[in-house]
């Protein structure tokens, strides 16, 4: 069993060779991986604000955001279909008190359908929810003690419903399937009297199939407080939830080529699990609460802030402990808004253009040696307007730093850069006749 975690970097090692992966944070380790934003570029561009809801995009936080008023532009008979997915391409400066090197990931991040029914709206999609990829080594007196890997993550499928109450509060559920495996190995390395490097290493490895369902529900409210501003409010509740995983570990002895570093297993035993109860068991994932408002001009510009609070102190995963890091409630605040110079414009394409920004200050949860993780991050984006029934492409870019290099830890300076498609068709129409 993995008992602890030095991260003692004496190099970033091949982590360049994770760029397949969903993440190439070291800090994916802990727990069931990186934990993935849930929401859409337009949302990540407000520093993850997702107060602000409206009719032609797609609110993947808050399900009572299904709902939406019918379009004047259709005589207010109904609202579009709106469809949309995105990605995002993330690159990571790691840093240590002894080193740098650099690291890239591509991912997809969300495929998302929202379709009006009457007062109702229902929203379903895939998303990631948390993403593993790591390579790391610590060392002590410049010798290779450990070399640690992991991959996988956990996916969610979800599908809601949101209804609206009256025509400023609407409320709505989601009701999501997560699966997925986690994969991770320690390979422990072992010097003869002269400190050369012996021939046969030992390698655990573990695997958990991850397998479960968990609720998110939501309100939203808007009003007009005068004739040109608008307050929009959000809340949104994550009851703690359970997941099934099935787990297996084995032990190996194997040969660790010089030239390619890749390893060859010579013998295998897989670890007896059921005769400790460990074969199969429930990894908690705590309640998440969220809330925010924020005031603007319909179609011109808006400014809001959200809070965020997670009760991670309740995470336990029984089949790994490590010895050095510790779960702490989670928070987040998030600032941001948007404007629109002339959302009709003709005479100017880039008037049209919703031009975003936002700030985030997070305490992810995790203290490793005592410290406190935490993350800030800047972000910026576009909304350009795409043919003629309110889709837009949208570009997003954020900046931050995760991390200390404080207790012999690692820094992350990252740079993601984010693209979406934003589409609208009306798919239901009265017939009219004369």
């Amino acid at each position: 069993m993995i008992k602890k975690l030095v991260i003692v970097l004496v190099a970033f090692f091949s982590i360049q060779s994770y760029a397949q992966e969903g993440t190439a944070s070291p800090y994916s380790f802990y727990g069931i991986g990186s934990l993935k934003f849930k929401g859409t570029v337009e949302n990540r561009s407000m520093g993850g604000l997702s107060v602000y809801t409206d009719s032609i995009h797609v609110n993947l936080r808050n399900p009572a955001a299904y709902v939406a008023p019918n379009l004047k532009i259709w005589d207010e008979e109904t609202r579009p279909v709106k469809f949309s997915f995105g990605a995002s391409h993330n690159s990571l400066n790691l840093k240590t008190e002894s080193g740098e090197a650099k690291a890239n990931s591509t991912t997809f991040d969300y495929l998302a359908l929202s379709v009006p029914v009457g007062r109702f709206g229902l929203g379903f999609g895939l998303v990631p929810y948390t993403s593993v990829g790591y390579k790391l080594e610590d060392s002590e007196d410049d010798v290779i003690q450990n070399r640690y890997k992991g991959e996988g993550g956990v996916n969610r499928v979800f599908l809601g419903l949101g209804y609206s109450i009256t025509d400023k509060l609407s409320a709505g559920i989601d009701v999501n399937y997560n699966f997925g495996n986690i994969q991770n190995s320690v390979v422990k390395f072992v010097y003869d009297d002269d400190g050369n490097l012996v021939q046969y290493q030992s390698r655990e490895s573990n695997r958990s199939d991850l397998s479960g369902l968990n609720v998110n529900l939501g309100l939203t409210y808007k009003s007009m407080i005068n004739e040109k501003l608008e307050l929009q409010a959000g809340l949104t509740y994550s009851p703690k939830s359970d997941l099934n995983s099935l787990n297996e570990r084995s032990f190996a002895t194997i040969v660790i080529s010089a030239n390619t570093g890749e390893e060859f297993v010579l013998n295998e035993i897989e670890a007896d699990l059921k005769s400790q109860g460990l074969d199969e068991t429930n990894l908690t994932l705590p309640s998440r609460l969220s809330f925010g408002a924020g005031i603007g001009e319909p179609r011109k510009w808006f400014l809001g802030a959200e809070f965020t609070t997670q009760n991670t102190s309740k995470f336990s995963n029984p089949i790994v402990s490590i010895e050095n890091a510790n779960f702490v409630n989670a928070s987040n605040i998030a600032i941001g808004g948007f404007y629109i110079p002339d959302y009709i414009s003709f005479s100017s394409y880039w008037k049209r253009v919703t031009y975003r920004a936002g700030l985030h200050f997070e305490h992810t949860g995790l203290e490793i040696n005592n410290e406190a993780i935490r993350e800030f991050g800047m972000s910026f984006g576009v909304g350009l307007p795409i043919g003629q029934v309110f889709s837009n492409a949208n570009i997003g870019l954020e900046l931050g730093r995760r991390g200390t290099t404080n207790q012999n830890l690692i820094q992350e300076n990252f740079f993601n850069l984010n693209i979406s498609l934003s589409l609208n068709d009306r798919w239901f129409q009265k017939l009219k006749y004369n």
